[in-house]
């Protein structure tokens, strides 16, 4: 009995954190999120990573012609903050799940995006120890949109690490801009 108390525990407890892996957006149509982005809200697994290295402002997203994307951000290196980069985003065989060579993480996943309004996003990591996962809400205007916070911010509670959120006030977001 105990054998079986164990084994369904077991069972329950896994079949939970399955759950709450983020799942890349199957259908995505990568050239529809070409063009400007901004940086509406961001969460990560850690405080400590929006202070650097992935408090990362996205400026613009290009799909290549091999179906890779390239995301240009603005974000600190060193003591200096608003330094343009660009991160290149290799396409897998999932439509909304990239490769990313970056510091701390490995992959991009899309979750959803509507193309005209918003794109919620993920970086994690799939070589550390500790689950690393930082979010955005990305929306075409800096705007905010209620309902697609609400819809981020339930997103976010699927995820299977304590998450906090960061809003990010049009003024920093326009400090980066150029």
């Amino acid at each position: 009995m105990r054998c079986l108390l164990l084994a369904v525990s077991v069972a329950l407890v896994c079949g939970t954190q399955d759950v709450a892996v983020p799942r890349p957006m199957e259908s995505l149509d990568a050239p529809k999120v070409a063009g400007t982005w901004y940086t509406v809200a961001m969460a990560a697994s850690n405080p400590a990573l929006l202070s650097a290295p992935l408090r990362l402002y996205v400026q613009e997203l290009k799909p290549t012609a091999q179906g890779d994307l390239e995301i240009m951000v603005r974000g600190r290196q060193g003591a200096r903050w608003c330094v343009e980069k660009k991160i290149l985003a290799e396409r897998t065989e999932s439509a909304g799940e990239f490769n990313i060579n970056y510091p701390v993480v490995d992959r991009l996943v899309v979750l959803d995006t509507d193309y005209e309004n918003f794109l919620f996003a993920c970086l994690e990591s799939s070589a550390a120890p500790e689950q690393i996962r930082a979010c955005q809400y990305l929306a075409r205007t800096p705007k905010v949109d209620r309902v697609a916070m609400e819809q981020f911010e339930q997103a976010l509670k699927l995820l299977s690490v304590h998450i906090h959120i960061i809003l990010t006030p049009k003024q920093a977001q326009e400090r980066c801009r150029v």
